[in-house]
């Protein structure tokens, strides 16, 4: 984290020394009081005021803490946080607070904070899930950090030409911050336009797997490997395939849980001083913004009825499963009448939002967006999960191209499908493989990708149509989510219980996304 602003530098604050970190500190403090806090520049105060909040070290935060007083006794104008926590969706009472998380969430945030640079706000809110955390930030290091086919500026500005695909400003600001750490070219980040041409080359099918990932081919691959002096090797098209599909389900799951800008970044903190209302400006550093923090669901009888009901109908189903199974042309049947009916499913609140300019600088044909596959007459063939799975298929093509990730991958996925605490809402010992199963095929379904072996009649029994709206939007439009839609399913669940779901969409919608330019990777090469 060799980074500098000014006389500024942040390396050392990242190790796991103390002492590292203890001299990494007096140098900060030193050069930021020097002058009169003449280095204390705006963007400099607002990484103090995120490590202040955010390092899970407590050594930093009291040091950058003092840093700030400091700079404030000096007449200069502090910033303070905006928001309430890292989700705008979940109560900030609810999330874990940085310096009281327990043994293994500290080596999880530690772990993360010394990787990335930073604690971020989808690392506070995936916690819920621990197992999955630890997943999912070893994937992502192996994905920019360590040996692998791309540069490290080009796999930060994949990332950044995916995250613009969805119009995620949150993840693009991570991503231009780190692209220029390691040393890529500012211009890049004027537009696309000014990017190498392999790079250029690579936006149709970002284009593609973020929206419509049915229609690639094996032509797609041919043209981006057989471009010449632009080609791309196999390796290093197999890595970005993995970090495009990485970032369009992650800004899927930075607008399912409303993640909250930044501290340091914009719309994160004001400098401006808080309004005049009925608490004292100390109650800022406490997290508490003077309204009423905990938006917590009514407890009413209709949603206790609806936790009731949807367990009463997973009883039946797995009656009805015991008793008789459906015939090969039933089940098939049952398939095109969900992915029908799933075309059907749709946002009432889906306004068409106009891509920002700061954003859409980073890929081209903005108008571009998801369309449902059999819409206006156009026939796009079942993809059959036996003739090319995951499992079979997937998982050694990209081990062979790119070693661990395969691995790496397929843990990942297996963490989010299987797991569970045995918990529906305030019921405990409670099988919930039949619903995770369902959400998880659900959004194949989306996607056109069908199981034989799947009785698909059991989505809409176990589905209902604001849960419905809320999935097909957080995976196919995530920029569309509101807090309303996350409110509107599952009143009574916990919101570790929808971030699980959050968790189950992501990795369900990376796997298509894979799955079909995986297949077409392999029709390339037979």
């Amino acid at each position: 984290m060799e980074e500098r602003e000014g006389d500024v530098r942040w390396d050392g604050l990242c190790s796991r020394d103390a002492a590292a970190r203890a001299a990494a500190l007096e140098h900060l403090g030193q050069a930021v009081l020097r002058r009169g806090g003449a280095a204390a520049a705006p963007r400099v105060l607002a990484r103090l005021l995120l490590l202040a909040k955010r390092c899970p070290f407590r050594d930093v935060r009291e040091k950058s803490e003092a840093i700030l007083s400091g700079v404030q006794e000096l007449g200069i104008r502090i910033p303070r946080p905006l928001g309430h926590g890292p989700s705008r969706f979940i109560p900030e009472k609810e999330t874990i607070q940085v310096g009281n998380e327990d043994a293994m969430m500290h080596t999880l945030f530690a772990e993360s904070f010394a990787t990335l640079g930073r604690l971020d706000n989808v690392t506070l809110v995936m916690v819920f899930h621990p197992q999955y955390l630890e997943s999912f930030l070893k994937t992502q290091h192996y994905l920019l950090q360590m040996d692998g086919p791309l540069p490290l500026h080009y796999r930060h500005y994949i990332g950044i030409m995916a995250a613009a695909r969805h119009q995620c400003s949150y993840l693009v600001n991570l991503h231009v911050n780190d692209f220029l750490h390691v040393g890529g070219d500012p211009k890049w980040l004027n537009g696309l336009e000014n990017a190498p041409q392999k790079l250029q080359n690579l936006g149709e099918l970002n284009k593609m797997l973020a929206h419509r990932p049915w229609l690639i081919t094996k032509e797609h691959i041919e043209q981006l490997l057989k471009t010449e002096e632009n080609s791309w090797s196999l390796a290093e098209l197999i890595h970005a395939v993995v970090l495009l599909t990485h970032y369009h389900s992650l800004a899927s799951f930075t607008f399912g849980c409303g993640i909250s800008p930044e501290i340091d970044c914009e719309g994160g903190h004001t400098f401006r001083p808080p309004s005049v209302s009925n608490y004292c400006i100390c109650d800022m550093t406490n997290g508490y913004h003077g309204v009423d923090d905990i938006h917590a669901s009514p407890t009413t009888t209709e949603s206790v009825c609806e936790v009731e009901a949807l367990m009463e109908k997973m009883k039946q189903l797995q009656e009805c499963r015991d008793e008789e199974e459906a015939s090969q042309e039933e089940m098939a049947t049952r398939f095109e009448r969900e992915k029908r009916e799933s075309m059907f499913v749709c946002s009432s609140e889906d306004e068409e939002s106009a891509p920002t300019r700061d954003v859409s600088r980073h890929f081209e044909d903005t108008s571009y967006g998801y369309k449902d596959f059999s819409r206006h007459g156009m026939h796009v063939p079942t993809f059959r999960a036996q003739d090319y799975s995951w499992e079979d298929h997937g998982y050694s093509l990209v081990n062979r191209l790119y070693p661990d990730v395969g691995q790496l991958l397929d843990e990942k996925f297996h963490i989010a499908y299987n797991l569970t605490y045995n918990t529906m809402a305030m019921h405990k010992d409670v099988d919930t493989s039949m619903l995770r199963r369902a959400i998880w095929n659900y959004i194949h379904c989306m996607f056109g990708i069908r199981y034989d072996d799947y009785d698909y009649g059991e989505i809409n029994q176990l589905l209902d149509r604001s849960f419905k709206v809320y999935i097909k939007t957080v995976v196919c439009t995530p920029e569309k989510t509101t807090k309303r839609m996350y409110d509107s399913f599952w009143r009574q669940f916990e919101h570790s219980e929808k971030v699980h779901v959050n968790l189950l969409l992501v990795e369900a919608r990376m796997q298509a996304e894979l799955l079909y330019a995986l297949r077409a990777i392999t029709r390339y090469m037979t």
